[in-house]
């Protein structure tokens, strides 16, 4: 191997130490290359900042840099070897430096976020919309139309426009922004990216699951395609961290309204709902409707939830593990855990992971199946980054090999 060709070659994983060994795998435009390094090889991880930071192929605009799914992007894009942010937007931040925004990310080399209106994407190859519900409608209108897009808002979630007026208290303005940009509605990719990962590959235009819909989704969507549960009778008990309600200052989010005690909120009301009932009714070719209560718990990220059915006749708790093991062993982000062993937030905070298992309920012919996720990774901004790597035909783990943090 050449140095030019070793010098091109970029790790996520940081360096190695004395007599280890590695084994990576990396996409070059089209083939896949296979190395092998060892000895008493050691990499600077200066000196592979730096040629990462040359190597950037992808220019990426980030709309809505400051809020908490913004600054995840920024943090995820940090290790990965193709993607450099050259355009931020945050309207209230405008003019301010994502360091004085987010501390934490003070050592990142960022361009000044700018008005969504002052934005260039002259020089800009995707984007990521971390904009609130509404605003991205808006936006698109307005975007060149070379920009692979994925929207992090619920905007293009729901095909029903009514539906989405509905459950969003206000109208969808899709039918107006056909005359002008026909890459809406109907285009959309839904992308819950291992139940979708084909379509995802060749859309322009992908609309990133909420947190809620991808932890409930992910265990009962195979479940449901393979026949396995009733349609009738699903009940979902969902937990989420207090980052999922945003960065916004609101009274109910203060630390005396949320510490040392749960919220129930949204009954019978929550905006997810429709999604939910919109990809499980997909997977079943029929209606399903669901009994869904989210809680908001005293943590900061995490989501897990709780969901109850009812096994088709004939069906065991094994039919139901097998399954799922089928569905997702070759998966890199979505695990089935060991039989019996409870998924646990905290086993999957800061990571793309989905940890998941199924239980037998005391009732007969009932399932239990308990999945977890970081909010604003795996439901956010890790799921974001995976379909933006896909559909610019990356591997989809770039930039996502980050392990959970614990403790």
């Amino acid at each position: 191997m050449s140095s030019a060709t070793f010098n091109s070659i970029c790790f996520n994983q940081g360096y190695l130490r004395k007599g280890e060994v590695k084994i990576s795998k990396v996409k070059n435009r089209g083939q896949r290359v296979k190395f092998y390094i060892g000895g008493a090889s050691v990499l600077s991880t200066k000196c592979m900042q730096s040629s990462e930071k040359n190597k950037k192929e992808v220019r990426i605009g980030l709309l809505g840099a400051s809020g908490y799914t913004g600054a995840e992007i920024v943090r995820l894009l940090a290790s990965h070897p193709y993607f450099g942010i050259t355009l931020m937007t945050a309207d209230r931040k405008a003019g301010q430096s994502m360091g004085s925004v987010f501390p934490h990310l003070i050592t990142q080399d960022l361009p000044t976020m700018v008005l969504v209106k002052d934005a260039d994407f002259s020089s800009v190859d995707a984007v990521f919309c971390c904009l609130p519900h509404g605003t991205t409608q808006e936006i698109i209108k307005g975007l060149p139309r070379h920009l692979k897009i994925v929207d992090l808002s619920a905007d293009f979630r729901l095909r029903d426009i009514a539906e989405y007026e509905e459950w969003y208290g206000q109208p969808h303005s899709a039918s107006e922004l056909q005359l002008v940009f026909p890459i809406i509605q109907k285009e959309a990719v839904y992308g819950l990216t291992e139940i979708s990962r084909e379509d995802v590959k060749n859309a322009r235009l992908v609309a990133n699951p909420g947190c809620y819909p991808t932890s409930i989704q992910l265990p009962l969507v195979p479940l449901i395609k393979a026949k396995l549960i009733e349609h009738r009778n699903i009940i979902i008990d969902s937990k989420s961290g207090v980052s999922g309600a945003g960065r916004g200052a609101k009274e109910a989010n203060l630390y005396s309204e949320i510490a040392e005690g749960i919220y129930s909120y949204g009954v019978t009301k929550h905006r997810h709902v429709p999604e939910i009932e919109q990809g499980l009714s997909d997977a079943a070719q029929s209606k399903i409707n669901v009994s869904f209560t989210p809680h908001l718990m005293p943590m900061i990220r995490g989501m897990q939830s709780t969901i109850y059915v009812e096994m088709s006749q004939g069906v065991t708790i094994e039919d139901l593990y097998q399954q799922l093991r089928k569905s997702y062993e070759a998966e890199e982000f979505v695990k089935l855990l060991d039989k019996g062993v409870v998924p646990r937030t905290h086993n999957v905070r800061g990571s793309n992971y989905c940890f998941m298992n199924v239980f037998p309920d005391r009732i007969p012919g009932r399932a239990i199946i308990i999945s977890v996720i970081d909010n604003l990774v795996k439901g956010a901004s890790g799921q974001a980054l995976q379909n933006l790597n896909i559909m610019l035909g990356y591997p989809e783990n770039t930039g996502l090999l980050y392990q959970p943090l614990f403790p």
